[in-house]
């Protein structure tokens, strides 16, 4: 393979998995990422990349990380024979603006050498291969045979086939195309009527046949595997090219063989007014360019099929047959009026899972935020006899992730994650000596003392400072502010002593720390759940309202954040949080406080790359987050937060 970094869309189906496990089977140095909408298979190898979600969602800056040399694009959606009203909007999303996203973002990276684009013979004018009476055999398509696609997939694999043509009259200097028209595919784990039929007859049912007398290419998903390596590394082949056996079989001849394998099958042959088929590739152009065919007949095909079936049954236990119905859902708890926090969740979740829900939970019947989340929890208090009612209400409602969001539920969260995640439910918090060393502001500056970590001091008496610190200059000035929680509603900055303490007589439990002249910055990041930091980015609080930035900006400062990753590390944290740091002009650099959670202009975080919410869903499927390096955003970003009016039609 003269390919080092292969991305493969849709590289969990039936094919891509035959493809993954040849290339592991190389071991040759290889790098693979495989991208896919379902959760990776058991036997996905460990050392390739593995990216569950909607690869819509992908961006430049991701794959450019990754920087592929081979591009080989499975991904689609496809329904049999006659396609349903639904299937308008799956086909679009799924196939065409797939296809056009995924070249968008790696048309023009420097890495990519070589791409090869799955297309289908669905492409093909049916006039050509369906009859209204049951043909005597297999009419041979050719790659210049006349056009019209026969269904809306069909349509969308011409679409990516012209579009990719319009690149290469701009790009063929970079990287060279080649488009396999595949034929009537099938395989282990298939979707394909072959292992339906398998599925059933092992379950005892009888099956369905219909059309008994057409002719299909019947192309066997480990040879399409075989055959889309060799013509990817075939590199001077270009442009269409057919992809079967061009040896069609009958329906009878499927049919024939099952019985072989089940002879007590029971079969109901029906007439339908669907038109017979009969189409083969020819694969003269094919022969002339790659010295290798499909072989595997379904004589030997099926027979694997069916062992792949029936070990599979046998390693489901009785308690998990049961489908599972729809796609686990997140919960934000304590909503109120989070609306860019919730917005955020929900684009990760529609990149993670398109079906995939954000629930929105708050004791307010009326919290604002319940009207941009996509079903609302009236939930109870967050204290330990209210357990069992949210974990029940979780399971009831297919919640597998539960996203905190205020400080006064932290404690509750982390104290019960275990437990929360032997039900199936993954929470988005650090553990509960992390949660109250970052709550409390004394314990903090106790702990960074401990470990050498450059906090500023904290105490509870304005005089004990001083026995922290060095004396304290005479004119000394300091801050004031509540020892619990985050916000700074209630902060006295910069105050002498006298006005220190009588600030303090209007806080619950004041604690004091000396003022610093410096620049203060907010330092959004995310620690993963091995203890690594996995992204960090800086931000000024250039306009803050009751104890919020609205108007927050981007600054580089690079020092400082490979000085503070390892005193993050320290603290054991998981997750996102929100880091307050001092720079002082001459090149210091002091702790103030660390909120570990999602801040509220941490939404400018996301947009600069730290991606969190997007981190915690991979990270919750299993999958090592060094699979998606950070990658931060190029030049400053600004974040301003301003009230919006929202206008909907009432049904």
């Amino acid at each position: 393979m003269p390919f080092k970094r292969i991305f493969i869309s849709g590289g969990a189906g039936v094919i891509g998995q035959e493809m993954v496990r040849r290339l592991a089977m190389l071991n040759t140095g290889i790098e693979v990422l495989v991208g896919d909408l379902k959760p990776p298979p058991a036997d996905f190898p460990a050392q390739f990349q593995y990216r569950q979600g909607d690869l819509n969602r992908l961006t430049e800056q991701e794959i450019s990380a990754f920087a592929p040399d081979l591009f080989i694009h499975l991904a689609a959606t496809f329904e049999r024979s006659t396609e349903t009203y639904g299937f308008w909007e799956e086909n679009f999303r799924h196939n065409v603006q797939l296809s056009h996203h995924l070249m968008t973002v790696q048309k023009d990276l420097p890495s990519l050498r070589r791409v090869v684009f799955a297309s289908s013979y669905l492409i093909y004018d049916p006039a050509l291969y369906t009859f209204a009476e049951a043909p005597h055999q297999a009419r041979s398509l050719r790659e210049t045979d006349p056009i019209l696609p026969r269904n809306l997939t069909g349509m969308a694999k011409l679409a990516h086939e012209i579009e990719l043509r319009f690149l290469q009259t701009f790009r063929a200097e970079q990287f060279s195309t080649a488009i396999p028209r595949i034929y009537r595919g099938y395989g282990r784990n298939g979707r394909d009527i072959t292992s339906r039929w398998v599925r059933m007859l092992l379950a005892g049912e009888k099956i369905t046949v219909y059309g008994a007398e057409s002719f299909f290419d019947y192309l066997y998903a480990a040879d399409t595997a075989e055959g889309l390596l060799r013509l990817a590394a075939a590199e001077t082949v270009t442009g269409i090219i057919n992809l079967g056996t061009g040896r069609a079989r009958r329906v009878a001849d499927v049919v024939g063989v099952l019985e072989q394998n089940f002879p007590e099958m029971r079969a109901d042959y029906v007439a339908s007014d669907i038109p017979f088929e009969a189409s083969q590739a020819d694969m003269s152009l094919w022969s002339s360019q790659i010295n290798w065919l499909p072989t595997t007949t379904l004589e030997v095909a099926i027979p694997e099929i069916i062992a792949f079936e029936r070990a599979r049954q046998s390693t489901i236990a009785p308690a998990a047959a049961a489908p599972v119905t729809g796609v686990g859902h997140v919960l934000i708890s304590s909503i109120s009026a989070k609306v860019p926090l919730t917005q955020a969740v929900k684009d990760a979740a529609r990149r993670f899972n398109p079906g995939m829900k954000v629930v929105g939970g708050d004791l307010n019947p009326q919290a604002l935020a319940f009207h941009y989340a996509d079903a609302q929890w009236v939930m109870p208090l967050t204290i330990d006899d209210n357990l069992p009612e949210i974990i029940s209400y979780c399971q009831e409602q297919s919640i597998t992730h539960i996203i905190p969001t205020r400080d006064g539920e932290l404690a509750f969260w982390a104290r019960h994650r275990a437990g929360l995640a032997a039900a199936g439910i993954a929470v988005l918090v650090s553990e509960p000596a992390a949660v109250q060393r970052c709550l409390d502001k004394v314990e903090f500056a106790t702990f960074g003392r401990l470990t050498g970590l450059p906090v500023i001091p904290t105490s509870l008496r304005l005089d004990a400072l001083a026995t922290d610190r060095e004396p304290l200059p005479p004119n000394a000035a300091f801050v004031v502010k509540e020892r619990y929680g985050a916000g700074s509603l209630s902060l006295g900055l910069n105050l002498p002593e006298a006005a220190a303490l009588t600030h303090s007589y209007e806080l619950q439990e004041p604690v004091f720390q000396p003022f610093i002249q410096g620049q203060e910055i907010s330092v959004d990041g995310y620690v993963d759940r091995a203890g690594r930091v996995h992204g960090l980015i800086a931000r000024t609080r250039d306009l803050v309202v009751r104890g919020e930035s609205q108007v927050t900006t981007t600054i580089q400062v690079p020092d400082a954040l490979a000085r503070l990753t390892p005193a993050i590390e320290k603290l054991g944290l998981y997750g996102p949080f929100v880091l307050q740091a001092l720079l002082t002009p001459a090149g210091g650099l002091h702790i103030i406080e660390c909120n570990c959670r999602f801040g509220g202009a941490s939404t400018l975080g996301i947009a600069a790359g730290v991606d969190s919410f997007f981190w915690f869903l991979q990270e919750s499927a299993g999958v090592d987050l060094r699979q998606f390096p950070f990658q931060p955003v190029a030049g400053q970003l600004r974040q301003v937060r301003a009230a919006a009016d929202v206008v909907t039609a009432m049904l």
